[in-house]
């Protein structure tokens, strides 16, 4: 196996750390595989829980909004599969943030014994939310096929959407995940969070029913989560669902504003790590 001597010093350039991050790239795959393995140990059912959560969040959701609520969904189109798309990248979301936010504290072993570009951890945390959404989409083609339902051409900018809700999840992530490694109250704080944005995020319902509300509208789309949720739900969709710019183009500066400034204060707080953990 090929050996390197790593030289820690200070005021190395910014250049070095990601050489850095490239030189750990199998530690990456390491991480990311023993996230998906944890995930399912010992458990009854196994890889059958990616099945059943998404599942079962999409049948009370139907129920109790669809069914009780009567919330109406995008014309033509049946409101299972409306909720589906908007549950099927809310998860990818959710799961992804809370598991970086409790990255670094989780891999607090790894932090204090030895040296690797800390990032490597939270990005790492990718591997299980991506299998797990991976597996929910099959089921939405699924459902769709059994309501012969078109898939358009809008598909093939899905994966930008993913990209978008993993780069959103990962800046936000970065933040709380700092954060949590000095004050770990943070780690109660990112469920409530998770469940709140649930309802402020057009999960369950259309932005459009928010668009007669223009005061709350404005509000309503500086939730970066609102463009990336409107966005996947025009790929799977399609003409069914308006492309809407004015949610699309807030969150993409707000997820690259946050994205930046989290990975400052990541990097100006990382070298503490160490003394919290």
């Amino acid at each position: 196996m090929e050996q390197r001597e790593t030289i820690i010093a200070a005021k190395r350039r910014k250049r070095d750390y990601w050489i850095d991050l490239l030189r750990h790239k199998e530690l990456f795959f390491i991480l990311a595989k023993r996230d998906i393995s944890v995930r399912y140990k010992q458990t009854a059912i196994g890889a059958s829980w990616s099945i059943l959560r998404p599942l079962m969040t999409v049948i009370v959701t139907v129920f109790a909004f669809g069914r009780l609520a009567k919330l109406p969904s995008e014309p033509n189109t049946p409101y299972v599969l409306m909720a589906f798309s908007g549950i099927l990248i809310w998860l990818f979301f959710s799961q992804m943030f809370s598991q970086i936010s409790g990255s670094i504290v989780g891999g607090g072993n790894l932090v204090s014994k030895v040296y690797v570009p800390r990032l490597i951890i939270p990005l790492s945390s990718v591997g299980a939310g991506l299998l797990d959404f991976v597996i929910g989409l099959v089921m939405y083609f699924v459902i769709a096929f059994y309501f012969d339902f078109p898939i358009g051409w809008q598909v093939l900018c899905l994966p930008f959407f993913v990209l978008l809700a993993y780069l959103c999840a990962l800046g936000f992530g970065l933040f709380f995940a700092t954060l949590n490694v000095r004050f770990r109250d943070i780690a109660q704080l990112v469920p409530f969070i998770v469940q709140f944005g649930f309802f402020v995020s057009p999960i369950a319902y259309s932005s459009t029913t928010t668009v007669a509300h223009q005061w709350f509208y404005k509000i309503y789309n500086l939730n970066p989560v609102v463009g990336i949720v409107d966005g996947f739900r025009w790929c799977l969709l399609g003409g069914n669902a308006p492309f809407i710019w004015a949610s699309f183009i807030p969150s993409v500066c707000t997820i690259f504003l946050v994205l930046f400034l989290s990975f400052r204060f990541f990097r100006s707080m990382e070298d503490s790590f160490v003394d919290y953990l």
